[in-house]
């Protein structure tokens, strides 16, 4: 049975590891072509063979840093070359640097900023050159809850998250003519994905640091701030991409969705 994205050109940022591997396994399950783009080589390429394997379609593993413009500039290039176009964008990469505000060294605020930002107006410059010039295609910002009501301690996720929305917006707004839609997906607390357990950043660690609490704590307070009583998972946040992504969504554009189990509604 055909997918509901068919052969189309699918590129995801920080899809090699987390939600963006997720993301780019479920665009191959839809039916998508998959460009992943990581700035971790290593797991961009395997990725992207695991879904070859697993899918039967061709895929494709680049390195690029998203904040860095010439690499971006050339992961959409060389997209370009192996597939001919590309229909949808996902701009996943993101990093989260938890700190009080009277102790965040600036270089570490200014990071979040350029990863999360910034490097969103660089994914979003050079897939709106392609679509604009074919009058079709889709952009979807991974954003957060964040991006919708400040967070404690985390002042410049939730700045980088909410400029994201404005970005989406205006882009939304530039691209509308060409066909070219732009939505953003504001997801809640993923607690068992690699943002929240994996690593010396996990949010788990930073934020039973900068909270005073235990992980477990840190756990069953975000659960207990959500109506639905669960955490979000990469498979809710994957079933209103593919919606998003699809024709189904075709009148919407310049939107933010959350997907957080009633914990915020604006």
């Amino acid at each position: 049975m055909a997918g509901v994205l068919q052969d189309r050109i699918a590129l995801v940022t920080g899809g090699g590891q987390g939600l963006g591997q997720a993301i780019c396994q479920r665009l191959a399950a839809e039916g998508c072509y998959v460009v992943v783009v990581d700035i971790n080589e290593q797991t961009a390429i395997a990725t992207a063979v695991q879904i070859a394997a697993a899918s039967g379609r061709r895929t494709l593993g680049l390195r690029a840093d998203v904040t860095d413009e010439a690499q971006v500039q050339a992961a959409f290039e060389r997209t370009l070359q192996e597939f001919g176009r590309l229909d949808i964008c996902v701009s996943n990469a993101g990093i989260l640097i938890a700190e009080e505000i009277t102790e965040f060294p600036a270089e570490k605020w200014r990071a979040v900023m350029n990863v999360n930002l910034f490097g969103y107006f660089l994914t979003a410059k050079y897939a709106a050159r392609i679509m604009k010039a074919q009058r079709s295609g889709v952009i979807i910002q991974i954003n957060s809850k964040s991006g919708k009501k400040g967070s404690y301690k985390n002042s410049a996720y939730a700045a980088s998250k909410f400029g994201g929305i404005g970005l989406t917006q205006s882009i939304a707004l530039e691209l509308a003519e060409y066909g070219v839609r732009v939505n953003a997906i504001c997801p809640g607390n993923i607690l068992e994905g690699t943002l929240w357990t994996q690593g010396e950043t996990a949010l788990l660690k930073q934020y039973a640091r900068t909270q005073g609490l235990t992980e477990e704590q840190v756990r069953e307070k975000y659960i207990g701030q959500v109506p639905m009583k669960r955490a979000c998972t990469y498979e809710d946040v994957c079933n209103v991409l593919v919606f998003l992504a699809s024709d189904q969504a075709s009148y919407m554009t310049g939107q933010a969705i959350n997907v957080t189990g009633g914990q915020e509604m604006r």
